[in-house]
């Protein structure tokens, strides 16, 4: 469920129709629902219910410092993954025992950054790594918490490029040397081993994977403490889907996933963490923009926006699906008509939809992608000395800039032509 419904004939985002936002910043924009994201967490830290757990917003999937801040202040802790990432969450109030860092590259200016304003644990990818953050912890005399994440080789049954489960991968280490890695942890000085990590992907419309994951991390954790090691706290990651589409898709409800959690890991007696992004903030924003032609091609209708792949690159790089509806919702029977939907970037791949179903449209219409609140602004670039467009925060009758539109100027200006140019 989201928060973006027609009203009388306009869609809006809570009681805010997009028709005034796009007059008064302009398109294309992202725009996003505090009662969404406030719901969707919501339902996460009720499907935990009943066990010691911390719900850590993967704020890789949109990571404007309002959004951390709206899901900081419901008690989200937050899972980053650079040094960029960390330094965001601690700008938007969140506390360093909330923070987790994950990341096969952390680098030891980061984990410096880290231990010194504070951090929960460094979810350690690697042997190497393991070396470095004891390094650096020892440099500054304090003691460093660590999960080691796991690899399970489990297929994730997703995109090729958001798995992240299987022994090709570049994640985590092979289970089979689990305890091997741990014991070498336990005799690194200033390490506290606090934990188990693992992370099979991302997108995942099925709970078998999770299972089939979690029941081996179980069974390592009954070795690992077998061994002396203290294990005390799990972190699951995230991955759970979300749907794209309004027809078949149907991942399965965070209850669900938190029930077979409680069946599969609650005889352990473990805090327990999870890292969801998508599912928090996917159906929390909206890509809007304008038609800027309407083409007649060969054999075909293009309907040319001013967004564009720099925009939102999902379509380009994953072939995603977005739902893209008209913000002025069409009479009852309107014909549909085919379009294939690009954006004015001089690359084929700028192309959202290939024949999709609309109602007819014409210049300076404005349509909305569903489902762009993950991975959409974050992912965005100036490709074509395009400016990142606006994000806008909605919470109810009232909406705010979080991110303005840089000019020309403000982009151009960063540049620095060197003295033998000038």
């Amino acid at each position: 469920m989201d928060h973006f419904l027609y009203k009388d004939g306009v869609l809006h985002a809570e009681d805010v129709a997009l028709t005034e936002i796009a007059a008064a910043v302009g398109t294309p924009f992202y725009v996003y629902s505090t009662a969404t994201l406030t719901r969707h967490f919501q339902l996460f830290d009720d499907a935990l219910a009943g066990m010691d757990h911390l719900v850590c917003y993967a704020m890789k999937a949109a990571s404007n410092q309002a959004i951390l801040k709206t899901l900081g202040d419901l008690g989200a802790g937050m899972d980053v993954v650079s040094g960029g990432e960390y330094a965001r969450a601690k700008a938007a109030g969140i506390p360093g025992d909330r923070i987790v860092f994950s990341g096969v590259g952390k680098t030891a200016d980061e984990i410096r950054a880290a231990l010194t304003g504070g951090i929960r644990q460094f979810n350690v990818e690697s042997e190497p790594e393991m070396q470095v953050i004891s390094r650096v912890a020892v440099e500054l005399d304090v003691t460093a918490p660590i999960t080691i994440r796991v690899n399970p080789d489990v297929d994730a049954k997703t995109h090729a490029k958001i798995a992240t489960g299987k022994s090709e991968n570049k994640f985590g280490i092979p289970i089979s040397r689990a305890r091997e890695v741990y014991a070498m942890a336990a005799a690194l000085p200033n390490i506290e081993i606090v934990g188990i990590d693992v992370h099979i992907g991302s997108q995942l419309t099925q709970l078998a994977p999770f299972e089939a994951a979690y029941t081996k991390v179980a069974e390592v954790v009954e070795q690992l403490r077998a061994d002396g090691h203290n294990i005390r706290r799990l972190d699951l990651g995230g991955g759970l889907g979300i749907p794209y589409t309004r027809s078949n898709e149907t991942p399965p409800l965070p209850s669900e996933y938190g029930a077979m959690v409680k069946r599969v890991l609650g005889h352990l007696d473990c805090e327990i963490e999870i890292e969801p992004g998508r599912l928090i903030v996917g159906n929390a924003g909206l890509l809007v923009s304008s038609v800027i032609y309407v083409k007649q091609g060969e054999d075909r209708e293009f309907l040319i926006l001013d967004a564009a792949m720099n925009d939102l690159i999902r379509p380009a790089m994953y072939e995603a699906h977005h739902d893209i509806v008209p913000v002025l919702e069409p009479a009852a029977g309107q014909e549909q008509t085919k379009y294939d939907i690009v954006g004015p970037v001089c690359e084929s791949g700028d192309t959202f939809a290939k024949g999709r179903d609309m109602a007819r449209l014409a210049s300076d219409d404005l349509v909305a992608f569903r489902s762009a609140g993950a991975y959409g602004a974050v992912m965005s670039s100036e490709y074509n000395s395009r400016p990142l467009i606006p994000e806008v925060l909605v919470n109810g009758s009232d909406f705010a800039v979080i991110r303005a539109r840089p000019t020309f100027d403000e982009m151009i200006n960063r540049d620095t032509i060197p003295m033998w140019l000038a």
